[in-house]
């Protein structure tokens, strides 16, 4: 994933609710994970605590995954798109 795209991604998830697809690294297996770093949805989720996301230079994220109800993370490099669903 390039640079613009990464910055591009962690701004969305930051402002709103992303679905994320990506391969399992364990099974290959597509992965379809709807998720957020917005403190408004993670406060209204029961979220207290955060995790600091580094920026764009760490290959791995760390969300808050909505269907899991848990923090959660994928590696940028087994990301297969990505799309808004709210801000």
């Amino acid at each position: 994933m390039e640079q613009t795209e990464k910055s591009n991604l962690l701004e969305a998830l930051k402002k709103g609710t992303v679905t994320v697809s990506f391969r399992k690294i364990d099974t290959d297996e597509l992965r379809v994970m709807p998720c957020t770093l917005n403190p408004a949805v993670l406060e209204a989720n029961g979220v207290t605590n955060t995790v600091n996301v580094q920026g764009t230079d760490t290959e791995a994220f760390p969300v808050w995954s909505l269907d899991k109800d848990a923090w959660r993370s994928f590696r940028l490099d087994t990301v297969e798109g990505w799309e808004v669903l709210g801000e």
